[in-house]
């Protein structure tokens, strides 16, 4: 046998990681939509500002732990991880620069200069975020020197230089995963989990997202001083029992409704939508402890877990018809969703499906019986 032409061939392993990467191509197309126009992720995203400011009074006490611990030091860097684009960004920052202005003003010490380094997949709208820079640093004016910087690239991989971090904010971005698991079989017509899933569907998701939780926790083990802090936000479930149970208006479920709407419509092929499956997974707590806990490098300060109300997540106030709520839902999951969806099923279907999800939630308008939570979790570096 001619060994040249041996050589000359893919191996099994190059086809089957080329073959995983056409089926998955449109996890390369996670991000938030961007720009500051109507279906922009800057003007639909009330929800996540709501959470910031739940979850602000473990920011204050972590930001105060963190400069009581470490001695006042002189030079602060800090990390937000997934900042995606818009105002929204800059909020847990000024935030944390206050409470170090107050802090040290309290104490009679010197503010230390800060460095905020700003992170997201390189395919994140920067240049919305960064308009955003001089209103930021007008706020900042004769407090500590904060100088702003982006730091493209994935959170499961390093991103910053060994022993460099003393603060890591995350809000509302690890419960996306690095990829869609693997072996989902038998779950054709959903895009996640669902009550009707095998439960090898709900195994395959959890052992992706302990393995990159895990990855997360080490890479930032390497990045963090010992001390620093970890203030992460991210959706999980308050179901400890059943872990394929979902409350029948979970937001994947009324989003894989649409997609067999238009399935049944004929304006998108059933192998499209068989082949669709969302790279997140929305853990309970005592998934997350596991993770912590075999991982070894952080002690937990703080878990809490919140109320997680999507429908009510552009409004300023809750008394709005049910119209009003599946809209508003409906905008706020386009937003997240929109590029990948439209990278696997074209933009043509996108105005439909989310008309389709509106009123999806208006049907299930009075369900009470909610399942996911926001956990709030802080961590301290050993």
């Amino acid at each position: 046998m001619d060994t040249r032409l041996i050589d000359t061939l893919p191996s099994l392993s190059y086809i089957d990681d080329k073959k995983c990467d056409d089926e998955y191509a449109f996890v390369k197309a996670l991000r938030m939509s961007g720009g500051d126009g109507a279906n922009s992720y800057s003007a639909n995203s009330r929800l996540q500002r709501r959470v910031l400011s739940m979850a602000q009074p473990v920011l204050v006490k972590n930001t105060k732990e963190m400069m009581m611990n470490l001695d006042f030091p002189t030079y602060i860097k800090v990390a937000e991880l997934g900042c995606s684009s818009g105002q929204n960004t800059f909020v847990a920052i000024s935030e944390i620069i206050n409470t170090i202005n107050l802090l040290c003003q309290h104490v009679n010490k010197n503010p230390p200069e800060i460095d905020c380094c700003l992170n997201d997949l390189p395919e994140n709208d920067f240049n919305t975020t960064f308009k955003f820079v001089p209103f930021f640093n007008k706020e900042m004016t004769n407090k500590a020197p904060c100088f702003i910087y982006g730091a493209p690239g994935s959170f499961y991989s390093r991103l910053f230089s060994r022993n460099s971090l003393h603060f890591v904010h995350s809000s509302y971005a690890l419960h996306f995963l690095s990829k869609v698991p693997e072996k989902l079989e038998n779950n054709e017509g959903n895009v996640y989990i669902t009550n009707s899933s095998p439960k090898s569907v709900y195994k395959a998701y959890l052992n992706q997202f302990q393995n990159d939780f895990t990855l997360f926790l080490r890479l930032r083990s390497e990045e963090i001083v010992s001390n620093g802090h970890m203030v992460l936000t991210f959706i999980g479930r308050n179901t400890l029992n059943d872990p394929l149970y979902r409350d029948c208006c979970h937001f994947w479920t009324l989003l894989s409704k649409s997609l067999r709407d238009l399935v049944f419509e004929g304006l998108v092929s059933k192998s499209k939508l068989d082949t669709f499956n969302m790279p997140f997974y929305d853990p309970n707590v005592h998934e997350l402890k596991e993770v912590i806990r075999n991982e070894g490098s952080f002690e937990i300060n703080e878990l809490e877990a919140h109320r997680f109300d999507l429908g009510h997540s552009n409004c300023d106030y809750y008394e709005e018809d049910g119209y009003e709520a599946g809209r508003n839902e409906a905008n706020c999951i386009r937003v997240v969703t929109e590029p990948m969806l439209a990278a696997h099923f074209g933009e043509d279907i996108i105005d439909t499906l989310f008309d389709k999800y509106a009123h999806h939630v208006t049907q299930h308008a009075n369900c009470r019986n909610k399942t996911s939570v926001s956990h709030v979790l802080s961590l301290i570096k050993k």
